[in-house]
């Protein structure tokens, strides 16, 4: 219950909207109850027609009870039998009948609008703090999980959540009350009769929730495998082109085949034992019905019996409406058991803590005034590092190049500037001033990330340049694509710069793509730019646009930039070889070659 309270919490002004669902609720049950009480009265007016002037009792006066409302009933209803005639009175009985179920239909609804209310704002709040605290998650979190599990938390675990809500405000909550109020009823009818009916009930009660605890194992399988399904969608539509460039569409499908087989195994089990509730819990309750009939029928016919037989009929018409109840109450724990499930884990993604937060009195980075420097900075993902005791400094509006073998550790040397990992051993430092003081947002709003796969959305061209940027000027962004060499193709686009490029930027080719992204790097202006092998993966007419606009980015700028194609980085201020996490050369394009290392070695293999 504890879960459950928690995914009622994200709806808005939760209390005053339980408290008038739980109003709502209790007045429908009710007036429903004395939609069937007044069964009594009518079975009575039509059994008992030789008894002429019946004893019309004094009203009483006000009191909380039901003995208050029995016997100012029994007041008007005795007083029209003696003054108007029988069939006046079942006509008043009838009247109060119509009225009883009107009022509770319209309380009814007023109760299933409250729990609209609470569904919707819940479902919103919910979806609203997975996807904040999935983007607040620091980048390696994301190379550990799967996109498609993530998405299925998002979209199936919460729309079980949003089942499990609906069933549990009308049957966890509502229906004990429904089945509280009746056995008051009943009680008020024949205290015995009614002790028998509560020493047999357990057993329906046992064998439900034994099907119910075998639902809830299968309800964690059941959203897992569901998750697994989402992920090879995922991965299928986004690498169409390989699985037809490989022939492996079999692959594919005998994949998706084998979980969707397994998911099929898994939710029929579940359906079978769900399904199994109902008839059973219907069963039990025939059984009991039977049993009530036989005891309650052998204290009708016994000589000194104070049971009625109008009496009778009206305790078992009220008792066949708790078995209702009682049925929706086991399918509502059925359906929160598996929003429980689903719940556990949307809460595991939000409660998963980001690696990378800002410290309690984290202070902002104004300006980028001196240099960024390497003290002693070492690294590791897990335990193996991929840095090793790298010192460095890279000065105010320099250009300093990152080369060397794949898997060296550049990429890492840079995502630990932008902060998206932080050091194992070591600091990064800003100005003299470790990074892990500075706010994470002021530090990367000096920053411009220029990486190989371009990362587009699926959005207008204006809306990928001005991303991030809100009430950015069409001039700013044309002098920006202008600067990056893509304002010529936008314009040759069917809208220009309010052409849709389709997901992550299919309808542009790659050199097109990367300009689109260098002009979202010059429109943010920032001081700070990182180059991640921005050339790598583009022909050589596209490569030399790209470069071009690269030049006209990194004027001015402090510069870090990871290259494979040594020609795009022999103009840098410093190029740096890393090997094995360690810098291994420091020096000028010339220096380095003179040295006759690595760099030399690699420079004379690309130029032949």
């Amino acid at each position: 219950m504890k879960i459950f309270f928690r995914v009622l919490s994200y709806a808005q002004n939760i209390v005053p909207k339980l408290a008038y669902f739980f109003i709502f609720s209790i007045l429908g049950i009710v007036f429903g109850a004395f939609n069937i009480v007044l069964v009594i009265p009518m079975l009575e007016v039509l059994f008992n027609q030789g008894e002429k002037s019946p004893v019309v009792p004094d009203l009483p006066s006000f009191k909380f009870s039901s003995d208050y409302l029995i016997g100012v009933f029994n007041h008007y209803f005795l007083g029209i039998i003696r003054d108007q005639g029988r069939l006046d009175a079942l006509l008043f009985v009838c009247a109060l009948i119509v009225a009883c179920v009107i009022l509770a239909n319209v309380f009814r609804y007023l109760e299933r609008v409250m729990a609209t209310k609470i569904r919707v704002d819940l479902v919103k709040n919910i979806r609203l703090d997975i996807f904040k605290s999935v983007t607040n998650l620091h980048i390696g979190y994301f190379n550990n999980e799967r996109k498609g599990d993530l998405i299925s938390r998002f979209t199936n675990d919460v729309m079980e959540v949003e089942n499990a809500v609906m069933s549990s405000l009308k049957a966890v909550l509502k229906e004990p009350i429904t089945i509280i109020v009746y056995f008051l009823v009943l009680f008020t009818i024949s205290a015995k009769l009614t002790l028998f009916t509560l020493l047999v009930l357990p057993i329906t009660g046992g064998v439900l929730a034994e099907i119910i605890k075998q639902l809830k194992k299968q309800a964690t399988q059941s959203q897992e495998s569901l998750g697994r399904i989402v992920n090879i969608l995922d991965e299928t539509f986004g690498g169409m082109r390989v699985v037809k460039a490989f022939n492996a569409r079999n692959f594919i499908i005998r994949k998706m085949e084998e979980e969707s087989t397994y998911y099929r195994k898994v939710s029929k089990s579940m359906s079978y034992k769900n399904e199994m509730a109902s008839p059973v819990s219907e069963i039990l309750g025939v059984v009991i019905i039977a049993g009530i009939i036989f005891f309650g029928g052998n204290m009708v016919l016994s000589e000194n019996s104070s049971l009625q037989p109008a009496v009778f009929l009206g305790f078992l018409a009220i008792f066949s409406m708790i078995i209702q109840p009682a049925k929706n109450f086991s399918n509502g724990i059925t359906a929160l058991q598996k929003g429980t499930v689903s719940a556990k884990r949307i809460f595991t993604v939000i409660d998963t803590k980001p690696l990378i937060e800002n410290k309690p009195n984290a202070v902002p980075l104004q300006r980028f005034e001196k240099n960024i420097e390497f003290k002693n900075v070492s690294f590791a993902y897990d335990t193996e590092f991929v840095l090793r005791n790298i010192n460095l400094v890279v000065e105010k509006g320099k250009t300093i190049a990152l080369i060397g073998p794949s898997g060296g550790g550049k990429s890492t040397l840079v995502d630990l500037v932008a902060r998206f990992y932080d050091p194992t051993e070591g600091a990064v430092l800003v100005d003299g001033v470790s990074l892990l003081d500075y706010n994470i947002e002021s530090l990367r709003k000096h920053m411009g990330i220029v990486t190989q796969e371009s990362i587009l959305f699926n959005d207008t061209i204006f809306n990928n340049i001005a991303f991030g940027m809100p009430d950015v000027s069409q001039e700013a962004v044309i002098h920006a694509a202008k600067i990056a060499n893509a304002h010529d193709f936008i314009l040759q686009t069917e809208l220009a710069y309010q052409t849709l490029i389709g997901e992550r930027g299919s309808k542009l080719s790659g050199g097109q793509r990367q300009r689109i992204s260098i002009a979202r790097a010059v429109l943010k202006n920032p001081p700070i730019l990182i180059l991640d092998e921005a050339t790598s993966a583009l022909d050589s007419e596209s490569e030399k646009l790209v470069q071009e606009a690269l030049f006209n980015l990194m004027k001015n700028r402090t510069s870090l930039v990871i290259a494979h194609r040594l020609s795009t980085i022999q103009h840098a201020d410093e190029i740096i070889v890393i090997q094995d996490g360690r810098i291994s050369e420091l020096g000028s394009h010339d220096q380095l070659l003179q040295q006759r290392g690595l760099y030399w070695k690699l420079s004379t293999i690309q130029k032949n």
